[in-house]
């Protein structure tokens, strides 16, 4: 079932479960686009194919909060704000080993491995072919919480690339539970340990100020994380 977050007439923003792809999927195959616009269709009686543009996406494995633009034009002037660093992200994470720092900031340069279908680190100045497609990935990490042998993070990612979050974090030694392609030795119950926590951004028509709040999924519990606490 849906967890509809935000909705009006030219924004919807939901919850993803874990295991679960935002779009792309073959006909047939589920996806969060297609649930969506099964309850825009539903919930409104839209005949035909409801309108539903992809603002942002998460990694099959992970959970958290999803944008919708409902107009064309909504979903054009948000993308614009993410393509100029105007929406504020944060995501929530559990991660391997103690991170000592407060809190730190990241620069890496991530380049596709296509062969294993995965990010890597790599030089700034390593020669092609393997750097041809580098690009600059720029994180900030700050400790919540020690919960034992692990740690509890926010994450802000100030660049927006493919896997960042948990490529970087496993390159500085903090895999993410349950990761297995990027170094956890550990399990999660259900995908990863990674969580879209909150998205702050101007509404696309009503230009007032926007934040959005992901609740986490009931198996973060199983650690004693209580998000009132914070």
């Amino acid at each position: 079932m849906l967890q509809v977050l935000y909705e009006d007439n030219h924004l919807l923003a939901v919850n993803k479960p874990a295991g679960l792809a935002t779009m792309g999927m073959p006909a047939g195959k589920p996806s969060l686009l297609e649930m969506a616009r099964r309850y825009i269709a539903e919930k409104y009686a839209k005949p035909g194919r409801a309108y539903l543009g992809v603002v942002s996406r998460l990694d099959v494995p992970v959970t958290g909060l999803v944008l919708f633009g409902r107009t064309s034009k909504a979903a054009a002037r948000l993308n614009e704000q993410f393509r100029t660093h105007q929406v504020e992200k944060v995501y929530w994470a559990l991660v391997e080993g103690r991170f000592e720092p407060q809190q730190a900031e990241w620069v890496d340069h991530l380049a596709p491995d296509r062969r294993h279908r995965r990010v890597r680190v790599v030089r700034p100045a390593q020669t092609p072919p393997s750097s041809e497609h580098a690009k600059e990935a720029r994180l900030l990490v700050r400790r919540l919480k020690f919960l034992g042998q692990l740690s509890w993070l926010e994450i802000r990612p100030l660049t927006g690339r493919k896997h960042q979050i948990r490529v970087q974090l496993a390159q500085h030694g903090y895999s993410i539970l349950g990761d297995r392609k990027y170094g956890s030795r550990e399990k999660f119950p259900v995908g990863i340990a990674l969580h879209a926590r909150r998205l702050t951004l101007v509404h696309p028509v009503a230009q007032r100020r926007l934040e959005l709040v992901a609740p986490l999924p009931p198996v973060w519990r199983k650690w004693d994380i209580v998000e009132e606490d914070l």
